[in-house]
Order: structure tokens, then sequence, then C-alpha cells
């Protein structure tokens, strides 16, 4: 979720914002980054917006999100020849507490979901920072235990990535990094606590707003950083058995390239292609939108 400030800069800069057109990407160091589909998400609903964690399901028919201001959403995904073309809402659900009732205010901020090998979900919160199993037919959220640091996060800047390892285990980083250390520790759940497994490096502005596990492992992580020209986000790829964790850049987008970016999901196709699902949080601001951003990555050397 946006602070306050950026909020600001946001309303301040809407002139340059409505002048950017088209800025081609930075250049890559991994596989080939392919935009399959960009579209716009709309419903009428009040509640409808702020989507800020995605989860698609194992063929790309249907997916969850959860947004910031308490709400789990579920919807088929239209394709055409497999691009993503449309998306319809099927059911949705308030978050609520393990005794069932509705969060409220602060408490309600969900930030990022993950969904682990057996089909459970979980969420992650900021402010009253940590993370739950859902249900997302019911949208109750039952607590798993914190590590000590998640109380020392900022109240706005926490559990902002959330992604499940084929291994069973959960992984999580907050977007304002440790409470030692300028880079973002990387705490991993076993089923009974958590622990710091590993940093990622923080290069320049971009912070972490979501990330997911490829089956083969490879962790994506999804990166935001706003500008007086519009938002930018990068895609980074680890490796967290390599040395230094075999970091590659995927994509870097120019300012206003895209909306403000802020869930990610990553599934692979029937071809065989490992795809990349994103959503933007619109803040629920009218000069903002939930834009739908899906990826296709690429070996070096197969773009057509």
């Amino acid at each position: 979720m946006q602070r306050r400030s950026e909020r600001k800069l946001i309303r301040a800069c809407l002139p340059f914002f409505l002048l950017i057109a088209c800025v081609a990407p930075a250049a890559q160091t991994g596989p080939v980054v392919q935009v399959d589909s960009v579209l716009t998400w709309r419903h009428p609903a009040p509640w409808f917006g702020g989507f800020s964690g995605v989860e698609v399901n194992a063929d790309g028919t249907r997916l969850t999100a959860v947004s910031d201001r308490g709400r789990v959403v579920q919807a088929r995904m239209l394709r055409e020849a497999g691009r993503l073309v449309a998306l319809e809402i099927e059911e949705d659900a308030p978050l609520k507490d393990a005794d069932g009732k509705a969060l409220r205010d602060k408490m309600r901020d969900a930030e990022a979901l993950a969904l682990d090998g057996s089909g459970q979900l979980y969420v992650s919160f900021e402010h009253d920072h940590h993370v739950a199993r859902l249900s997302p037919e019911s949208g109750v959220t039952t607590p798993l235990p914190r590590h000590d640091d998640f109380a020392k996060f900022e109240p706005n800047a926490g559990m902002e990535t959330l992604a499940a390892h084929p291994d069973g285990r959960l992984f999580a980083t907050p977007e304002g990094g440790g409470p030692a250390s300028d880079d973002f520790p990387l705490y991993a759940f076993d089923g009974s606590s958590w622990t710091i497994t590993a940093e990622i490096p923080r290069r320049g502005p971009f912070l972490p707003v979501d990330a997911d596990f490829a089956e083969d492992g490879t962790l994506y992580l999804l990166e935001r950083t706003i500008t007086p020209l519009g938002f930018r986000s990068r895609i980074r790829s680890f490796n967290l058995t390599a040395p230094a964790l075999g970091e590659e850049t995927l994509l870097a987008s120019g300012p206003g390239q895209y909306d403000n970016l802020e869930a990610l999901s990553t599934w692979q196709d029937a071809a065989g292609q490992t795809r990349l699902t994103l959503l933007s949080d619109d803040n629920f601001f009218v000069m903002q939108r939930n834009e739908v951003v899906e990826l296709i990555l690429a070996k070096p050397g197969s773009e057509d």
C-alpha cells in the first residue's frame, strides 16, 4: 500500500502522468520478458480495487486476489488463444479474524498471497505484521506464529511479499528492510517458526512489493519505486542455493509504463512457458487503474 507521502506525490505529478505514452524498458540480464497482455480490470462494487496480492491456479484459468481494504476475490480468467482478455468475479468475501469477525481499519491491510502445494492459501498483513492461513470462500484468517522482528517493522512498510516454496516453506520479506540491515531479510517459515535464511540485496530506489516461486524453486521478486513521471517496476529472480543468490534482473520498466504493480503470481502454461501475472493497486484513486499485466519468460535468443 502507498504511504501518504507517496499519495501526495502522485497527485502533484498528475500533469506528468498524462504526458507519458511509452518508455522503453531497461536492458535485461536474464530471460527475455515478453509482454503477452495488458488490460484494465473493472467492476462496479464500491469495495473493488486496491489489489496487493494475487495467486493464479496451475492452468491460468482462475485467480484469487486480496486488497489492502480487506477483501478476498476469486475470478475466472478468460483467454483467447492463451492470451488473457478479461476477468469475471465469481466470489468475494471480507477478510475476517479467526472468530469470524470482519477485520477493520488498519487490521484489514492485506498485502500478499501465497498458495502452497496442498492448495492452502496464506495472506500477509502489514500494520499488524503477521501471516495467516486464509479460507478464500469465508474470508476467515488464522494467524501463524510471528518472528520477534515483525514487531519492529515500520507501520506501513511491513510484510509486502509472501511466497510458498515447492518444498512447503513460506518466505516473506518486508518492504522497509530489516531492523539491522539496509538489505531485505528473507524470512522462512518451516511450519513452526520463522528464521532469516538470506538477505535480498537492495539495488537503487526499488522496494519489494511481492514475490513468488516457480516450480523449479526460482524466486521472482516484484519491486516498485515512484518517480515524478510515474511508477516504475522491476522484476529480479534469485536462486536461493546459488552463490550471490544467482541474482538476475528480468525487467525494469520506464516511468509510467505500467500502473502501481503490487502483486505477482508465477505459473506454467500448457506450452511449458513460465508466466508472470501482475496486478496493480489503484489506491482507490481516480487517476489510477486496476491493471493486469501478463508476461512470458523465454530463454535468450528465443524472442520473435
